[in-house]
């Protein structure tokens, strides 16, 4: 797909965002170190906490099977408990966000995602093991949503989108590095190499979380911050009823299935389904991590209004259908053959990635009431988690199950998400109060 400059000119005053006042004209993201020294900040936070979570990512589940000694599927099922929890978590944590704060609480959650991850290194039991991490997962899945009142908070409207696809960049490369370092730890397989690992990964938590509260506020957010928690009773939780949002939320969740896709379906589809080595999981990680770091600062700059952001999800759920095609027709070719076919598809599924994402972050702020962001983005968190959750099972009992069938249902479930969207977006668009900030 071509995107044009047209694209983000036609958006100009299609969104409540494109006429807000925010003081002086933000800074553009551009080049490897942004303007804005917020925006800079939060790069480090993020670096940093990304460097740990690559570290962590290929091992953590070994470190409780092989080190430890539980018993595999015992792990995964305390580790989908603890999701649940998590999940769970997203909207009083955004609720708290609005009443405190998102950097106080923002900053308390990382800490204590920190501490609950170094208490890994003490599990000996599985009563241990799901204490430890249903307070760590539960705590890093709750502060999703508060890092997304977070930025409402602290970036500038005008660049707020395009600022978040700068930090996934970061994101992206910071996992990238420590996944590196992650598999010489794997190579070593020693108690000590893992137990360094989760505590350099706790370290990541609990050492940012020191700077988030001094990440200063927008000129926009002045205002509400001196008014402090006067919204009406009955706005408060205003998200958890709010049904034209509710639907954005879960068809941006349904395309939000893709992630997992790219990390549980496609390894065990080449695997098991093809003729293509191995190495081709590796090699399609690596085409995902390189072009989504060229691809998505661009992408959203012009589609960080809600007319872009809309045609931007229509858009991905197509090109996740034209992908999953793509990915079907693997099965049953040549070794080389079915490496070409498969990297096709993951380079028109990068493109489905940037569209869905910059389209997330723009409608996630955009139809929300800005009065109560913590309860709003607490609720899109929790939709992208429950998302990533289902995804594994739901890409496992079609596309793995059923070969091309799978796939085509899989296609056609992303298809539909991504035109639903623009009669969600128009549905919630109605109300006045929304994004007022």
């Amino acid at each position: 797909m071509t995107i044009t400059p047209a694209d983000s000119a036609s958006d100009k005053g299609g969104s409540p965002d494109a006429d807000a006042v925010d003081g002086p004209a933000a800074p553009r993201v551009s080049g490897l170190l942004p303007a804005d020294p917020v925006l800079r900040r939060a790069a480090l936070l993020t670096l940093v906490n990304s460097l740990g979570n690559g570290l962590y990512f290929p091992l953590g589940v070994l470190y409780f099977t092989r080190i430890v000694g539980l018993d595999a599927t015992a792990v995964g099922l305390g580790m989908t408990g603890a999701g649940l929890v998590g999940v769970a978590a997203g909207v009083p944590a955004g609720r708290a966000a609005d009443r405190w704060g998102a950097r106080r609480v923002a900053a308390l959650l990382w800490a204590g995602t920190g501490v609950a991850t170094a208490a890994y290194v003490l599990v000996h039991t599985y009563s241990g093991f799901l204490v430890a991490v249903v307070c760590a997962t539960g705590l890093q899945m709750a502060s999703r949503g508060v890092q997304g009142a977070l930025y409402a908070e602290v970036l500038p409207v005008a660049t707020r989108v395009e600022s978040r696809a700068y930090l996934r960049t970061v994101t992206n490369v910071a996992m990238g590095l420590g996944g590196v370092f992650g598999a010489v730890a794997l190579q070593l397989d020693t108690r000590d190499a893992y137990v360094t690992v989760i505590v350099i990964n706790a370290l990541s938590f609990a050492g940012p979380a020191l700077l988030i509260p001094g990440l200063p506020r927008a000129p926009h957010a002045l205002s509400r911050a001196a008014l402090g928690d006067d919204t009406p009773a009955g706005d408060r939780w205003r998200a958890v009823r709010d049904l034209p949002y509710l639907t954005v939320t879960v068809l941006n969740a349904v395309l939000v299935v893709q992630y997992t896709l790219a990390e549980v379906g496609l390894p065990l589809w080449i695997v098991e389904r093809t003729e293509a080595p191995r190495w081709t999981a590796a090699l399609l990680m690596i085409v995902n991590c390189v072009l989504v770091a060229l691809l998505q600062v661009p992408v959203a700059r012009r589609f960080s209004q809600v007319p872009g952001a809309v045609r931007a999800m229509s858009w991905s759920g197509l090109l996740l259908a034209a992908a999953c095609a793509v990915y079907a027709l693997s099965a049953g070719l040549s070794p080389v053959w079915a490496v070409l076919a498969l990297t096709v598809g993951a380079v028109v599924h990068v493109f489905a990635e940037v569209l869905s994402a910059a389209g997330g972050w723009t409608l996630g702020y955009a139809l929300a009431d800005a009065r109560v962001h913590g309860v709003y983005q607490g609720v899109f968190g929790a939709g992208m988690s429950a998302g990533m959750m289902a995804g594994p099972a739901l890409v496992t009992v079609t596309a793995i199950s059923h070969g091309s069938a799978g796939w085509a249902a899989l296609g056609l479930l992303f298809a539909a998400a991504g035109l639903a969207v623009g009669p969600a977006a128009r549905w919630a668009s109605r109300d006045a109060w929304r994004g007022e900030g």
